[in-house]
Parts: C-alpha cells; structure tokens; sequence
C-alpha cells in the first residue's frame, strides 16, 4: 500500500466532494425533518453516493475503452471541471439562482447523493485514477473510503457543524478549499495537454 499516494488521493476527492460547501446545503434542504429521520436520509443518500463513485472507478478504464476516450482528453475534462467547481466554491451564486437544489421534504438520491456528493468532477477523477493506473486499484478504493467517511462524518454532523462555524465559517473554509481546488485543476489540465501534444509527437 503507497500510503503518501494514497492519502493524496484522499485529500483530492475530498476537497472534490466538498462537504464544508454542501453542509448548509444538506441542513437546508433537512431542517424540516426531526432528528432521526433526518440521519436516516443522509445516511442513505450517502451510501447511493458511495456506490455510484466504486462503479465509476471500478468500470472507469472499460467505459473510457467503450467510449473511446484517451487519457488527456479525460484529464483535460476532469481539470475544466473541478476548475469550474472551484470557481463556483470561491464565487458562490446567490440564493435563488438557477442551478440551486430545490428544497425537498425526502429527496431521494437527487439532489443529495447526485450531485451534490457523487458530482460530475468527482468521478472525472476516479475514472481519471483508475485509468491511468490500473494496478493502484485498491489504492484508489482505500482513498475514495477514507474521503467519503471524512465526508459523511461532516455532513450527517451538519446541524452541529453550522452550530459550531456558522455560515461565515463555512463559506470562507470552503473559498479555501476552491483555491486549492484552482491549483490542483489547473495542474490536471495541464497534464492533459502534456499528454495530448505527446500523443501527437508520437503519432507523427
């Protein structure tokens, strides 16, 4: 077990999956439901998450092989993505805008686990890991467990956690955490530009 890789790996999905962003979003759309009912849901939402992202990175080299897809044009994706992501986390759009999740009395897989936790940047990049090396598999699996436990620890806390950070808190941790979010998706986009121009030195 490459554990420094592995807990880099770790550290990406969750700053990926931006739980501190989703907390008061998760205590919005649930403060009407009691208490217990309400971490019924979350739990459940949570382990919908969690197998949706291990079938993507179980399936991600046969889908991209399905597909068609190369290495750099998925990691270019994955970097527009979480760059878009993080622009979003350091520029929040207002209440009300078009793009906010709906308030539900008992959402059901959207929009909690999809997108909110399973999002389109997060299985870029398990697809993107399991890909490019396949042979780190079990690697890949221990960091997607350890994020999503970070995760879950977080969000099934959430009333507790807006108790204790308030909204001021957790919007100014989650800017931090897009500014990290900026850097590590520009280095993704890069990459698969490297990749890309390679790709066309050896084809030449």
């Amino acid at each position: 077990m490459n554990w420094p890789e592995t807990l880099s790996a770790a550290a990406t999905l969750f700053l990926v999956m931006d739980p501190l962003g989703n907390v008061p979003i998760f205590n919005s759309i649930l403060s009407n439901m009691d208490p217990r009912r309400r971490a019924r849901v979350v739990a459940r939402e949570l382990v919908f998450a969690l197998v949706i992202l291990l079938g993507f990175l179980l399936a991600g080299t046969a889908v991209m092989k399905f597909l068609g897809l190369s290495q750099s044009s998925l990691s270019i994706a994955g970097g527009l993505l979480l760059f878009i992501i993080s622009l979003r986390m350091i520029f929040p759009a207002k209440a009300g805008e078009p793009g906010d999740p709906d308030e539900a009395e008992d959402p059901f897989i959207v929009p909690l686990a999809v997108p909110l936790v399973a999002g389109p940047s997060t299985i870029a990049l398990l697809m993107l890991h399991s890909s490019s090396r396949p042979e780190l598999l079990h690697e890949w699996i221990v960091a997607l467990l350890m994020a999503w436990a970070a995760s879950t620890v977080l969000l099934v806390g959430s009333p507790k956690v807006m108790a204790l950070i308030g909204h001021r808190g957790s919007r100014a941790l989650e800017r931090l955490m897009g500014m990290i979010l900026v850097i590590l998706s520009t280095q993704m986009l890069l990459n698969g530009i490297r990749g890309f121009v390679l790709s066309l030195g050896a084809g030449a």
